[in-house]
């Protein structure tokens, strides 16, 4: 049977179909040629190896600002420490530790100076705050706080670590502890005389006080020495500065004490202390020989001199009893005398002789005259050698 002509053309065309196949099919099936010394190996790795993904960069972490608080950490004092860090890598960190070192400058205070952070991605940022102290050892001037990370990353499937350290500055100042006291006035000033003001000073601050200067000024007075530079004061030191001057007038005087230094931070300083004085007139000099006027006799009042006449009064009154007695007696003794006279046996008082001597022989020598036992009339013996006393008639007629 006759085959249709479609098929007569198919068959060739097949079988070159399936002969083609086989050739490509053997062919691919062949080794491949060697490499010749030549040839560039790197060239042919290039083109027959896969391309490894490349490597990011480390991630770094660092503080982008920080603060401490409005004013300098005083030393002694408490102050917050607060600061923002930031991932600045391309990949995120994490299990990130965060410390907080003060040096010897500062302390915690309160809580704990670590912090743990899970995760931060690449380029955010994290703010944290810290209780601090100053520390009373610190000297004025800035301090350094070190911040520390450590953190984990992972790039381009490999995981590795990395870390970061930094420092921040806080400034630490000295408290202002220089005392000065009031000042002592003297307790009275004149015209034309030098006077003196003093003040005593003491730094209780740790630090020392430089430059120390004082000075005086003020209207109506004047001084040799206006202005005087003490130095430094150490620390506990003590001491105390005089200001001499003269007051040119009396009356009112104001005038202004004025101490400057530098403080423990190196600050300039002025305090100003103003005084009044109330000067009286000079005391006039008095030269030697100079006639001075007396100063007058204190006046007795009256009721002294009555006190002091009753005084004298009391002993002439009793002077004058005294004596009126010893009158009364001496009289007395008289009239007892007369009548012991008339009764006397040793002669007649009337003849003018005793016991024989005539009265005219008795006084011619000024003395009386002996009788004739021996003694002599009114010597006070009587014949029985008791003492009598004599009386004799006066030229008036009295007896004596």
């Amino acid at each position: 049977m006759e085959q249709p002509a479609s098929r007569r053309v198919a068959t060739p065309v097949a079988w070159i179909a399936l002969v083609a196949a086989a050739l490509a099919l053997a062919v691919a099936l062949l080794p491949a040629p060697l490499a010749h010394a030549d040839d560039d190996l790197a060239a042919d790795a290039a083109t027959t190896a896969p391309a490894a993904p490349a490597a990011g960069p480390v991630p770094n972490v660092i503080i982008t600002n920080f603060t401490y608080g409005d004013a300098p950490a005083e030393v002694g004092g408490d102050f917050t420490l607060g600061y923002t860090f930031q991932n600045m890598g391309r990949v995120a960190v994490q299990n990130m530790v965060v410390t907080v070192d003060g040096g010897d400058s500062f302390s915690i205070a309160g809580g704990t100076n670590t912090f743990y952070v899970d995760w931060l991605d690449a380029g955010y940022s994290l703010t944290q705050s810290v209780p601090m102290q100053a520390l009373g050892s610190a000297a004025s001037g800035a301090h350094a706080v070190t911040v520390g990370f450590r953190y984990e990353y992972v790039d381009a499937g490999v995981r590795s670590s990395g870390s970061s350290d930094i420092r921040i500055a806080v400034p630490v100042v000295q408290p202002d502890r220089f005392q000065i006291n009031d000042p002592v006035l003297p307790e009275s000033t004149y015209a034309g005389e030098e006077a003196t003001v003093t003040m005593a000073y003491v730094n209780k601050g740790k630090a020392d006080i430089a430059n120390v200067e004082a000075s005086i000024e003020g209207e109506g007075i004047e001084s040799a020495v206006p202005s005087q530079y003490l130095g430094n004061v150490a620390s506990g030191g003590t001491g105390a500065v005089g200001f001499a001057f003269t007051p040119l007038a009396a009356g009112e005087v104001n005038a202004t004490l004025r101490i400057s230094y530098e403080d423990p931070n190196g600050e300039a300083k002025t305090r100003d202390f103003p005084i009044t004085l109330n000067v009286s007139e000079s005391i006039p000099d008095t030269d030697e020989g100079m006639d001075l006027e007396p100063e007058p006799e204190p006046t007795v009042p009256l009721w002294a001199w009555i006190a002091g006449g009753a005084a004298l009064a009391v002993p002439a009154v009793a002077l004058a009893v005294v004596l009126a007695r010893r009158r009364r007696a001496r009289h007395a003794a008289r009239q007892t005398d007369d009548g012991d006279w008339d009764d006397w046996d040793g002669g007649d008082p009337e003849a003018g002789t005793l016991d024989g001597v005539a009265a005219d022989d008795a006084g011619a020598s000024g003395f009386p005259a002996r009788s004739g036992d021996g003694t002599r009339p009114g010597d006070g013996s009587s014949a029985d050698g008791e003492r009598t006393q004599v009386i004799a008639d006066g030229d008036d007629g009295m007896r004596r």
